[in-house]
């Protein structure tokens, strides 16, 4: 029972080939691009909007330097969030779940940031490991703490993405499994449990949501200590 329950996580292959690639091609050709008409149909006016909106909001807390990330930042907050809906259809897989891949794009977003912010300015940034007026009995044990967080940060951004999605993928399939076998033997709990799945999938299209929104917000917020 409990290996069934995780297979779903278990990336893919088909005639040895690894179908997690296809799955992270296949949102960006979802997405439908901009024409050269005056007037755009509702759908490219809709995700305009969305894009400038969030960028918009994103943009707010950086400074001049930190718009230069505009375009990479709202790209992959519409990866992630593609990612991250797609994978609640039926028979799909969804690609976030994979520390490995969350890992993948949370170390490298990291390290640029702190690159950035030892390049530019270095004592800023290592500054932040000791914050000002501490004892000086407490400084190398408050240095010590202060690197260990900063290295857990994108440990911090990997597992929260996976876990999040993870847990919700298993409340669904539990809970859609537990209504399937009521069905037949009690149609009243069975129906109830179903009104329970439902309100389930709206919260985990909320939590999908929310989750690539976070990523994001936490990286430009570390990218704000550093410009």
């Amino acid at each position: 029972m409990t290996l069934s329950l995780f297979d779903q996580f278990m990336s893919p292959v088909c005639f040895g080939v690894p179908l997690i690639a296809i799955a992270l091609v296949l949102p960006w050709a979802l997405f439908p691009s901009p024409s050269s008409r005056w007037v755009n149909n509702r759908l490219i006016t809709l995700q305009s909007w969305f894009i400038n909106r969030f960028t918009h909001q994103l943009l707010l807390p950086l400074n001049v330097g930190g718009h230069k990330w505009a375009l990479i930042l709202t790209s992959l907050m519409v990866f992630l969030l593609s990612l991250n809906i797609l994978g609640l259809l039926p028979y799909t897989f969804t690609p976030t779940t994979q520390l490995s891949l969350n890992m993948a794009l949370a170390v490298p977003f990291w390290l640029a940031t702190v690159i950035i912010g030892m390049r530019n300015q270095p004592t800023v940034a290592l500054g932040h490991l000791l914050p000002e007026g501490t004892p000086t009995p407490l400084i190398p044990v408050l240095i010590i703490i202060e690197t260990i967080s900063l290295f857990i940060r994108p440990l911090a951004l990997g597992v929260r993405l996976t876990a999040n999605l993870t847990a919700g993928h298993l409340l669904i399939q539990l809970i859609a499994t537990a209504a399937f076998v009521l069905l037949s033997t009690m149609p009243a709990v069975a129906i109830l449990t179903y009104t329970v799945l439902f309100l389930l999938t709206l919260l985990e299209i909320a939590v999908a949501m929310i989750q690539a929104y976070v990523f994001v917000l936490l990286l430009s917020l570390y990218l704000q200590e550093n410009v």
